[in-house]
C-alpha cells in the first residue's frame, strides 16, 4: 500500500511543528511529507528579530530552531525558495514555483496543511518602497534592516518607527541601544493600543523617559527621498521628521490570498476558519494554523486574529497529532501577549474598556500600585495593574500591567484565571508563593483583585 502524501505550505512555526509533529506518529513508509517554504529561512523566531537587531541576539542562526537539512535529515522533503501559487482543492493538488529556476510543478495530495503566515500592513504612501524603509517580519528583513544600520553608522542617525504596537515598541528600543536617535509616530492617543489609554500613558511616560519621542496622533502621509533615493524624512499631517532609516511597525493581516483563491472559508479579520481540530471548516483533509487563521475568544464567543509565536507552534502540534492519527484540540485564546521597552515591562490579557463595550458587557475596573518584591527591599520596582471584572457577576474580564522587572510574567495569574472563568473575588484567595525577594505579602494582581471585588460590591451584585 502506498503512503499517504502530506503537503505543507509554509516552513515556519506551525507548518514545520505540524510537520514534525506528524512524523512523530508515522514513518515515511506511512507518511511522505513534502513542504513548501518560499523564504530563505525556516523555523526560525520571528519575535526574536527586534533583540538582533539591538544587539542582545549575537548571530542571526541563533534564532533558527532547525535548518532545513536537520528537517531533511528527519523525513520530511522540504523545498526552501519554492512558492505554492495555486491550490486545487477537488483534484487534491498544489501548484508550486521554484523561484531560483522560475519552473512550476504540480504536487498531489492526501492531506494539506496551510501555514502561510501573515503579511505585514504596508500603506500605499509616496516612497514607502525607498531604500532604507524596513518591516520586520522575516529573518532576511532583520539582515536588510542591519545592513542598513551599519550602513549608516549609528551614532547620530535618526530612526523614524512609524506604529507604536509591539513591534513598534521593541523597535524602538533595539534602535536605541544602536545609537539612534529615535522617533516612534503612531496614529492613537496612546502607543500599546493593546492597552487602555491610561495604561498606554504610562508606557509613553516610560519611552519619553529614556529619550524616545513618541508623537501620538501622527497620520503619516509619505516618506521622502534625497538625491540618492534613499529615506530622508517622513511626512505626517502636520509635520516632518527627519530620518536615515524607516521601520514600519504598523501591524499585520491573514496571509490568505491563496486559501481565499482556492476558495475556503474567511472570517471577519481575513484569517482562515478551522473548527477546534484546527481542519478547516467544511474540508475533511485540509488544516491550517499559526497567522493565517482565526481563533476563538473564550471570553466574547467570537474569532479574532492574533499572531504570536506561541500559538503557532501549538497549533502545529495539535494539526501534525490529527494528521498522524492522534487526536488534539485547540479550544481559543484569552488574548495573553507581554513586551517590554527597555526597562519596562508591558502585559495584557482578556479585554480592554472598548472590547467590553463592544461585546456588550457591563463592567468595572481597578488600578492599583505596588511594588515587585517587598517594598524594604532595595531596588523594589513599580508597577501598575489594573483589572476589569464584570459589574453584575464579578467575572474577571482583563488584566493590564506595566511596571519594572519581574511585572509582565505575572500576567500568567490571570491568563489562567480568565481561562477558568474565575471571578476577581475567587482570585482573592489564590494560593501564590510568596518570599520578600519574590513577591509583597499581598501580591499586586491580588490586590487588584481586592480592589476590584470592592467596585462590583458597590456598584451591586
Amino acid at each position: 500500500m502506498a503512503a499517504e502524501r502530506l503537503v505543507v505550505i509554509g516552513g515556519d512555526a506551525a507548518g514545520m511543528s505540524a510537520a514534525s509533529q506528524a512524523r512523530r506518529f508515522k514513518g515515511p513508509e506511512e507518511l511522505e511529507i513534502v513542504a513548501f517554504e518560499r523564504g530563505d529561512f525556516a523555523s526560525y523566531s520571528a519575535c526574536g528579530i527586534p533583540y538582533w537587531v539591538g544587539g542582545d541576539v549575537a548571530e542571526r542562526d541563533d534564532l533558527i530552531a532547525r535548518t532545513p537539512r536537520e528537517h531533511r535529515e528527519r523525513g520530511i522533503d522540504l523545498r526552501m525558495r519554492t512558492e505554492a501559487l495555486e491550490i486545487d482543492t477537488a483534484a487534491r493538488r498544489v501548484r508550486a514555483r521554484d523561484l531560483d529556476t522560475g519552473s512550476d510543478t504540480w504536487t498531489d495530495f492526501d492531506k494539506l496543511v496551510i501555514a502561510t503566515g501573515a503579511r505585514p500592513i504596508r500603506p500605499p504612501l509616496p516612497g514607502i518602497d525607498a531604500p532604507g524603509v524596513h518591516g520586520v517580519q522575516t529573518l532576511g528583513d532583520g539582515q536588510a534592516l542591519i545592513e542598513t544600520l551599519t550602513r549608516t553608522g549609528g551614532n547620530g542617525g535618526r530612526a523614524v518607527v512609524v506604529g507604536a504596537g509591539y513591534i513598534g515598541v521593541e523597535m524602538a528600543e533595539a534602535l536605541l541601544k544602536r545609537g539612534y536617535e529615535v522617533t516612534v509616530l503612531h496614529r492613537d492617543e496612546q502607543p500599546m493600543a493593546t492597552l487602555d489609554p491610561d495604561m498606554g500613558r504610562l508606557v509613553h511616560e516610560a519611552m519619553d523617559g529614556l529619550g524616545i519621542t513618541t508623537v501620538g496622533g501622527a497620520a503619516v502621509t509619505k516618506i521622502l527621498t534625497g538625491d540618492d533615493g534613499r529615506v530622508r524624512a517622513v511626512v505626517t499631517e502636520d509635520a516632518e521628521y527627519p530620518a536615515d532609516v524607516v521601520v514600519l511597525g504598523i501591524g499585520v493581516r491573514p496571509q490568505t490570498a491563496l486559501a481565499e483563491a482556492a476558495g475556503l472559508p474567511l472570517g471577519p479579520h481575513g484569517g482562515l476558519l478551522t473548527d477546534q481540530s484546527m481542519r478547516v471548516r467544511g474540508h475533511e483533509n485540509i488544516w491550517a494554523g499559526g497567522d493565517c487563521v482565526e481563533v476563538l475568544d473564550l471570553l466574547t464567543g467570537t474569532t479574532r486574529h492574533i499572531a504570536l509565536g506561541t500559538h503557532a507552534n501549538k497549533h502545529g502540534q495539535i494539526i501534525g497529532a490529527n494528521v498522524g492519527g492522534d487526536y488534539g484540540t485547540f479550544p481559543g485564546v484569552v488574548g495573553t501577549a507581554v513586551s517590554k521597552v527597555c526597562d519596562r515591562e508591558i502585559a495584557r490579557t482578556g479585554l480592554r474598556e472598548k472590547d467590553a463595550r463592544a461585546a456588550g458587557l457591563q463592567y468595572v475596573s481597578a488600578t492599583i500600585e505596588s511594588t515587585g518584591t517587598a517594598g524594604y527591599l532595595p531596588g523594589a520596582q513599580l508597577m501598575t495593574v489594573k483589572m476589569l471584572a464584570e459589574r453584575r457577576t464579578g467575572r474577571l474580564l482583563g488584566v493590564q500591567i506595566v511596571g519594572g522587572e519581574g511585572a509582565a510574567k505575572r500576567v500568567d495569574i490571570a491568563a489562567v484565571a480568565l481561562t477558568a472563568r474565575m471571578t476577581v473575588e475567587q482570585m482573592t484567595a489564590l494560593d501564590l508563593g510568596y518570599a520578600p525577594p519574590f513577591s509583597p505579602v499581598w501580591d499586586p494582581v491580588l490586590v487588584a483583585a481586592r480592589k476590584t471585588t470592592a467596585a462590583v460590591r458597590k456598584a451591586g451584585w
